[in-house]
């Protein structure tokens, strides 16, 4: 929502009249000096949007403001050129309305249309959240990445590095849409206030890692070309891509990091697959160089990433975990009942090459149980445990 800065205005005030934090006020509104507002300049509040009211007889600002609750300013903030003393039935006004109920809709197939417009929506509610593009798949979606919060410590999630594991996406995104509620209604989530982790930790989200992949899995073989030739031929003619884990050009993404590549090379499929394609070298496809360039520039202290399904964590790698790792992993089992596995005979996935270039913890974090894709079914159930592991990264240090 936005408002009009008048004579004495500032935004400690609105942080007080709309009973915002501060900080999150600040944070929505980048490149404005807090100190030198100025009248007329417009400014962002978070958690709120304005919504029509049409005078009714009888009406008048202190009215609506005592049977709605709103606050007698806010009413007057946001209708800087209407004159009280002058309501005519059936004129329009604004109401400020705080935001308490989800935007993102998780439960649902999930493609890339559906978590851009989710973001959008959100980055219109919660200006402070940062919203950027670290680069493109190879049909040329944007791949956004989604920060929150201020700290030292950086914790970073991405989910559909495969494309059959989508339900990865909006359990993230529901994820963040939860946060954000919990930030700007100052209400707890499981009994914990989410103010302090603002403050402490930079939440870094990448909720599609492949969107090509997952646009396929979820509405079919694309209409351009050479794409949909390519995928129907890879895919033997069928038109069932529910089996494909790989981006559009046939590679598997959690594959592609330099990390006992070579020896992950040798053992699987030498050619374009739905699955398992190493590539013909490390990082040669765009959306894996994305998350490779965002880890090199963030700096992450940890990372996480969401596949399905086992209900099991990966936290090791070649013994180059550090310690912390081990304290992590068992935290996450305690919230959440997925069991830890350090080892695994797999290589040059995305975790593998973070704990290996950083010596960092790194986690692969295998959602729900079942056959991929999983059910919509089981969306509530991933959730709440997903939700345990997501709130251990913010208060574990």
């Amino acid at each position: 929502m936005r408002v009009i800065v008048r004579r004495g205005d500032s935004l400690w005030y609105y942080s007080l009249l709309f009973d915002v934090p501060f900080p999150l006020v600040v944070d929505s509104n980048r490149g404005i000096d807090p100190n030198r507002l100025f009248v007329g300049q417009e400014i962002n509040v978070p958690g709120f949007i304005a919504v029509p009211y049409t005078i009714a007889p009888g009406d008048t600002f202190w009215r609506i403001a005592q049977r709605t609750g709103i606050a007698l300013d806010a009413l007057y903030l946001l209708n800087l050129f209407t004159r009280p003393d002058a309501l005519q039935v059936g004129q329009s006004i604004s109401l400020p309305q705080r935001v308490t109920t989800p935007i993102v809709v998780g439960q649902r197939n999930y493609d890339y249309r559906a978590m851009m417009e989710d973001l959008q929506r959100l980055k219109n509610v919660y200006p402070f959240i940062v919203n950027e593009t670290i680069g493109r798949s190879v049909m040329g979606k944007v791949i956004p990445e989604i920060r929150v919060g201020v700290g030292e410590t950086r914790v970073h999630f991405n989910g559909s590095f495969h494309a059959q594991e989508w339900i990865t996406t909006p359990i993230l995104m529901q994820t963040l849409n939860e946060y954000l509620l919990a930030l700007t209604n100052r209400r707890p989530i499981r009994g914990r206030v989410m103010a302090p982790f603002y403050e402490n930790v930079m939440l870094s989200i990448v909720p599609m890692v492949n969107p090509d992949g997952v646009d396929l899995v979820i509405r079919g073989a694309p209409p351009e070309e050479p794409y949909r030739s390519f995928v129907l031929s890879v895919n033997q003619g069928r038109t069932d891509f529910s089996n494909w884990r790989a981006n559009i050009r046939g590679v598997d993404l959690n594959n592609q990091y330099p990390a006992l590549w070579q020896r992950e090379a040798v053992r699987k499929p030498q050619a374009p697959a739905p699955t398992d394609f190493p590539g013909t070298a490390p990082l040669t496809e765009p959306e894996s160089i994305a998350m490779a360039q965002l880890a090199e520039r963030r700096d992450f202290d940890r990372v996480l990433a969401y596949h399905t399904q086992g209900k099991v964590i990966y936290w090791g790698f070649q013994g180059l975990e550090p310690p912390e790792s081990e304290l992590l992993v068992n935290e996450f089992f305690r919230v959440s009942g997925y069991v830890p596995i350090r080892y695994v005979d797999s290589y040059a996935g995305y975790k593998d090459w973070f704990i290996q270039q950083w010596r960092r913890p790194g986690f692969t974090v295998e959602l729900g149980r079942g056959v991929n894709p999983l059910p919509l079914t089981q969306f509530n159930e991933i959730y709440e445990e997903s939700l345990g592991i997501f709130l251990a990264n913010l208060y574990m240090r």
